[in-house]
């Protein structure tokens, strides 16, 4: 998470060069800044951005269906606003986290965790952040948690039951996200990458191009420390095996993990669903 800028990188990097916390040094600009101006190795980078001056504009770019999804949130009785972080928020939070231990193919991480836990991952930056809730019958079935930095609005999670998604939550969610940044003046609304790795049509980007979530690219610099570092810059040793491995590969194996985790879950349920059964034939 990003804190207050650094005024003079080229200082800082001195100074870290005296102790060396680590072999290389990685920073990017506060966006919307996307222009290279350090003397540093970089690469390009991206972001989903979304340019909230004009909540009109923003909407009248979206495709006709993103606008149906949100009409028809509302029509099946989805309410959606800004709600205060409290014991109850994170009560409902912690619904949505146990509702199923994996979510877009992989195991999901916040599954499983306590009350005491869902409260302390949600609790930082609340003096910069606001929390979104989606409500059915007064139900939490959708939050939304975003945190303010140079007055760029960054999407810190949002997440919905998949129970409703027939209602279309995370849809009205955003809406109210880029609403509420209009009122507010915030510049940008930030939802992670546009593109990871080498995926530029993954489900995620697209679902995110569907919401008027744009590309913005930026460099982020890369700066060694040590004797290591440097050999890991000239080498590129420090790209993730996302940027290194093709595409296609990547789909590949993320399809194969999802099956996996898919058929995991499947007999899981399978055997939770034989063990009620013989405890209720044991009861009669």
């Amino acid at each position: 998470m990003e804190g207050e800028p650094i005024t003079d990188p080229e200082i800082f990097v001195d100074r870290m060069r005296e102790t060396p916390p680590a072999d290389i040094f990685s920073f990017a600009r506060p966006l919307p800044a996307c222009e290279p101006c350090y003397p540093f190795h970089f690469d390009w980078d991206n972001a989903a951005a979304v340019k909230t001056t004009d909540f009109a504009r923003w909407w009248d770019s979206l495709p006709q269906e993103t606008r149906k999804n949100v009409r028809r949130s509302q029509r099946r009785g989805v309410k959606v606003g800004s709600v205060v972080f409290c014991d109850q928020l994170v009560d409902g939070i912690s619904n949505i986290y146990n509702e199923t231990p994996i979510r877009q193919g992989r195991r999901f991480w916040h599954y499983g965790k306590s009350f005491e836990e869902v409260k302390a991952a949600n609790s930082t930056y609340l003096d910069r952040s606001e929390f979104i809730g989606a409500f059915c019958n007064g139900q939490l079935i959708g939050f939304m948690k975003f945190v303010v930095v140079n007055n760029v609005a960054r999407v810190m999670q949002i997440l919905s039951l998949e129970a409703y998604a027939d209602k279309r939550p995370t849809n009205a969610l955003l809406a109210k996200a880029v609403e509420i940044c209009c009122e507010k003046g915030i510049s940008h609304l930030v939802y992670g990458k546009h593109v990871y790795g080498k995926k530029e049509n993954s489900p995620v980007t697209e679902f995110k191009r569907r919401n008027g979530f744009e590309r913005l690219d930026f460099p982020r610099y890369y700066v060694p420390l040590t004797r290591r570092g440097s050999f890991a810059i000239r080498y590129r040793l420090y790209r993730g095996i996302n940027e290194v491995v093709p595409e296609a590969i990547v789909t590949l194996f993320l399809t194969t993990r999802a099956a996996m985790y898919r058929h995991a879950l499947n007999c899981r349920r399978m055997f939770n669903n034989k063990t009620n059964l013989l405890r209720s034939s044991n009861q009669v």
